[in-house]
């Protein structure tokens, strides 16, 4: 009986570690696609020693101040990278947050509404062992295709440049709560 307790705590425990605030609900999803499709990625049920952090107050996006959460989104990363001590590529993985909060505020918008309210945009780190996996959610159920811009193009290359700088990238969509785009990056 006490054995069971104990089970029972430690997974309410080890739940409650990547759990314990809304990243829940859109982080673990993506985190599990991860692991999905990298071959080195083994979590596990538990995601045991999982470091985690997500973006405080990244909320409704609002025109005028796009520039200001993008360079926020960045020192955040890397401030989080530094105190985790993971902070070797600490440049490509800023600029992949950088890219994918840029997408994330120009063009998913949630095919559902045609207001901005309510219109989240999540960002959160994980640092399971050897990786970091960056992960940016939003309300649009849009798939992320890159496209073949052309040469005098100022846009339509931020995918490109999250392929190129990431060891491995992907998404994952949700019923209820839009796509989140992830990527990986060994340290």
């Amino acid at each position: 009986m006490q054995a069971k307790r104990r089970e029972l705590r430690a997974a309410a425990a080890q739940e409650a570690r990547l759990a314990g605030s809304a990243a829940s609900h859109w982080l673990a999803p993506a985190v599990e696609m991860a692991a999905l499709e990298s071959d080195e990625l083994a979590l596990g049920p538990d995601y045991a020693g999982m470091c985690w952090a997500c973006f405080p107050g990244f909320g409704t996006p609002t025109p005028d101040g796009q520039a200001n959460r993008v360079r926020r989104a960045r020192d955040f990363t890397a401030s989080t990278l530094h105190q985790w001590g993971v902070a070797g590529r600490c440049d490509d993985i800023t600029i992949v947050v950088s890219e994918l909060v840029t997408n994330a505020l120009q063009h998913a918008r949630p095919a559902s509404s045609s207001s901005r309210a309510g219109w989240p945009i999540q960002l959160g780190l994980l640092h399971p062992g050897h990786r970091v996996m960056c992960a940016v959610a939003d309300a649009s159920k849009a798939v992320p295709v890159p496209r073949d811009p052309d040469l005098f193009d100022e846009t339509g290359r931020g995918l490109h440049v999250i392929a190129a700088l990431s060891d491995q990238w992907g998404y994952t969509t949700s019923v209820d709560t839009g796509k989140v785009i992830w990527a990986l990056f060994s340290l």
